[in-house]
């Protein structure tokens, strides 16, 4: 049988690229969504036409009671995920004198809480499991060196590169690797009306990132290959220092 990966944030941008290409190495998908009840229903479509396995999976990140209780009841029917991509996130910019309270509480819910509320509860059947597994989370360039107007969302993903590299280290011993992917500008709803030749000189290659470019590297992550690679924070940005 084919090991169980949940992809949170699935529906659109970089987490259904990801899911769709995890799909396609041979994993049997579990896709979270949270609001785009028909996006990630034409996901559900478009993974069985090329051959994958994938059910979805509804609840909001932020809240963990509701999260818990979903996730424990996806693992006593399915059995124990082997991997998790940490994906789902949101941004609200803008200066940080200007920024209020919702602004950032609910970035910080979403992009770091909800790493503790779905990794969390799904790491001890993981060890339990005794076969190894992948975790991966999904950060920003913002995490790695900070963007003007960002102060909210580059907290939540500098501290997701922080997490990621302790529990890491607490996680080796379990053959259970734990890494950080670090996207740039990439083509997304999130970069959608923001003036792209500004963007695009700010990158030496000159151009955004594609989705699947970002999802090839959590394939890579989640293969055979990468299991002696833990605890790194990994760059996908065109070059971007």
């Amino acid at each position: 049988m084919s090991r169980r990966v949940l992809v949170t944030g699935a529906s659109r941008g970089i987490g259904r690229a990801v899911a769709l290409g995890l799909a396609r190495d041979g994993f049997r998908i579990t896709a979270h969504y949270h609001q785009s009840e028909e996006a990630a229903k034409s996901l559900l479509d478009e993974i069985a036409s090329v051959g994958g396995d994938c059910e979805l999976l509804h609840f909001d990140v932020t809240e963990r009671k509701t999260c818990r209780a979903a996730l424990e009841r996806t693992v006593e029917s399915g059995g124990a995920f082997y991997g998790i991509v940490s994906n789902a996130g949101i941004a609200a910019d803008g200066p940080f004198p200007g920024l209020s309270d919702d602004d950032w509480d609910s970035v910080l819910r979403t992009n770091l809480d909800g790493f503790y509320n779905v990794v969390q509860p799904l790491v001890m059947p993981m060890v339990r499991a005794r076969q190894g597994g992948r975790i991966v989370t999904m950060s920003s360039i913002a995490g790695q060196v900070g963007n003007r107007g960002q102060v909210n969302y580059s907290a939540s993903k500098a501290g997701l590169i922080g997490a990621t590299r302790s529990l890491s280290i607490e996680l080796a011993k379990r053959k259970i690797t734990v890494n950080s992917v670090a996207p740039g500008l990439i083509e997304t709803d999130m970069v959608a009306g923001l003036p792209r030749d500004e963007m695009t000189r700010m990158i030496p290659m000159r151009r955004l990132g594609q989705p699947e470019e970002v999802a090839a590297l959590v394939s890579f992550l989640f293969s055979d290959g990468a299991s002696y690679i833990t605890g790194q924070a990994i760059s996908v940005n065109g070059g971007m220092a």
